[in-house]
């Protein structure tokens, strides 16, 4: 029987750019026999949704493999960095070859990092995978979260606030990742200290359907109850603390929320003219 082939060239994949690049680019592009294209051992996605993949392949079955996968060799083998989906989709089609940007990585290290990077950017992963990716950039290369934010061209109190989802429950956590509850709600829950009124919360937002918005007043009140006994200990709720780590990965500064009855106030530190003008920016950026 003849194997199955994407009959698309590979002219039709190459981008609109001058001719001079068109060449290099063409140079690393090829139509790779899918046997031949070991796992990606740095894969960072957990999971695959079903659904997902069934819609993939049959959007490759009316218009083809529109955007390569990136590969490098491995001896007469190639090894997947990324596009594992897209690799799957192929295989279950009964395709022989995809096609595949070929790149020349030489270590593991950087293997792994182009994985990671390359997943985050094409926003392929659920909350949790991208948040264990980001934590794995920054603790595997040694990065600071700014640094994390550059490489894969986020903010940093974007990288710091999916990082923070990892302190939730295992349970909330899986729950985030299959799509039961959003990154605003993981986000409320972090609020609270007691995992017992976490996972309560959890249940009725997945239960009843709660908004975000419901669900942050349901947390102001838990936190409230928590402050009374807080305060004879001079400690502050995990709800200003979060609040505070919120505010601090925005403006990349000390924040300080200093609660005073029903009243407070709150403390932006700057530590030059500098680092004063960039705080001022933020802050007209947000007003505009």
């Amino acid at each position: 029987m003849k194997s199955k082939r994407l009959g698309r060239g590979l002219e039709a994949l190459i981008p609109q750019v001058p001719e001079e690049e068109r060449i290099k680019y063409k140079e690393r592009l090829f139509e790779v026999e899918v046997n031949r294209i070991d796992a990606n051992p740095f894969q960072p996605r957990s999971g695959f949704d079903r659904k997902g993949l069934e819609d993939l392949k049959n959007s490759i079955l009316e218009n083809g493999v529109i955007q390569p996968i990136t590969v490098r060799r491995n001896g007469d083998r190639f090894e997947l960095i990324a596009g594992e989906r897209r690799l799957r989709a192929v295989k279950e089609l009964g395709y022989s070859v995809i096609p595949a940007f070929v790149m020349d990585v030489k270590s593991d290290d950087q293997m792994l990092e182009l994985a990671l990077v390359e997943n985050i950017q094409r926003e392929d992963l659920n909350p949790i995978e991208l948040a264990k990716a980001y934590q794995k950039l920054q603790k595997d290369y040694n990065l600071t979260q700014e640094m994390v934010a550059r490489k894969v061209g986020k903010d940093r109190a974007t990288v710091a606030n999916f990082i923070r989802l990892l302190k939730l429950p295992p349970e909330i956590q899986e729950s985030l990742r299959k799509g039961e509850i959003s990154m605003g709600h993981a986000r409320s829950l972090m609020g609270i200290s007691n995992p017992k009124e976490i996972r309560g919360l959890w249940k009725k937002i997945v239960k009843r359907g709660w908004s975000v918005r419901r669900v942050e007043e349901e947390v102001r009140r838990i936190a409230k109850s928590e402050e009374g006994g807080r305060k004879e200990a001079g400690q502050k709720s995990p709800y200003l603390i979060e609040l505070e780590e919120r505010i601090c990965s925005i403006f990349g500064t000390q924040v300080k929320i200093r609660p005073m009855g029903k009243k407070g106030k709150i403390e932006i530190s700057y530590y030059s003219d500098d680092d004063l003008d960039r705080i001022i920016e933020l802050l007209n950026r947000a007003a505009d």
